[in-house]
């Protein structure tokens, strides 16, 4: 009998490399899990309102609003709430379409608009309508200079309705004059009573970095940016970048009050027994000298 033939050895193939988890991640999801707490945001815009007005807001408008978590948050709170989400970039109002608005009930989805637009350009639709407009995550300090700045305060006053408030957030204290890195830990996606789902589907863990890369003291020039890094080693870098003007507190209450704003309140955080913030905000006058701290400021029309 003739000897068989051996068979040929398949061709080596090289091995598919898998994508990297930060090749997989969404930045957008990351910072919603690492940044956003829209309800205890709007828990705060609510019982706020309340406790300044007698009583509750319904028409919510949401500058900045990135992908309009917050504005989504809003609507799914009463059937009688409104929100409007002012951006200028098409791409986070898209995210925020596709991963956030499409989670709503139909009803809910009626009541939120989205908008590619201007916060200082003039909206004739919305003068004297809005209950509330907020300009959160420190949004407000894209504007250097004072007369931006008093223009974009005008611009809200005329918005809101007679008995309107502005709500703003703030951060300080001499960590904030610094260049550094600051980190934290965020757990798998839904796993523990205060983690985040993620939209996306993508649950890694991941570690979040705080970069102020550059303070000028002379011009008050700040330029922050925020990495992912993931437990492969591979990361995101300079995920979100910011090019601020580092406000004083006091500096921005008296712009609100040259803009026409009767009164400003600031609200500031408490402290936890390790010093931290404990997340309860309260009316004061009198604040702490430390390292970092943040507040709301309200502004009523």
């Amino acid at each position: 009998m003739p000897p068989r033939p051996r068979s040929k050895k398949p061709a080596s193939r090289t091995p598919r490399k898998r994508p990297t988890l930060a090749a997989r991640a969404d930045k957008y999801d990351c910072y919603q899990r690492a940044v956003q707490c829209v309800e205890a945001e709007i828990d705060f815009i609510d019982e706020t309102f309340r406790a300044l007005r007698g009583r509750k807001a319904s028409r919510l408008r949401e500058d900045f609003c990135g992908t309009a978590n917050t504005s989504c948050e809003w609507v799914r709170r009463r059937p009688t709430n409104i929100a409007f989400g002012f951006d200028l970039d098409p791409v986070p109002l898209e995210w925020g379409r596709t991963h956030l608005l499409s989670r709503l009930k139909p009803a809910a989805r009626k009541r939120i608009e989205l908008r590619e637009s201007d916060v200082l350009a003039a909206h004739p639709d919305m003068r004297g309508t809005l209950d509330c407009v907020l300009a959160m995550n420190f949004s407000f300090w894209t504007f250097h200079d004072r007369p931006t700045m008093l223009a974009y305060f005008r611009r809200v006053r005329e918005d809101l309705a007679r008995d309107g408030v502005f709500f703003l957030d703030f951060y300080g204290g001499y960590d904030a004059l610094r260049e550094i890195r600051e980190r934290k830990t965020v757990p798998r996606a839904g796993k523990g009573r205060d983690t985040e789902p993620s939209m996306v589907g993508f649950t890694s863990p991941f570690t979040y970095i705080w970069h102020q890369e550059r303070y000028n003291p002379i011009t008050g020039e700040l330029l922050c940016h925020i990495h992912f890094t993931f437990p492969d080693g591979s990361r995101l870098k300079n995920a979100f970048t910011y090019h601020w003007r580092l406000w004083g507190l006091r500096e921005i209450r008296d712009l609100l009050e040259e803009a026409g704003f009767a009164r400003t309140t600031v609200y500031w955080e408490g402290d936890d027994q390790k010093g931290g913030g404990n997340g309860e905000f309260t009316p004061s006058e009198q604040g702490e000298a430390c390292a970092s701290w943040v507040c709301y400021l309200a502004a009523e029309k």
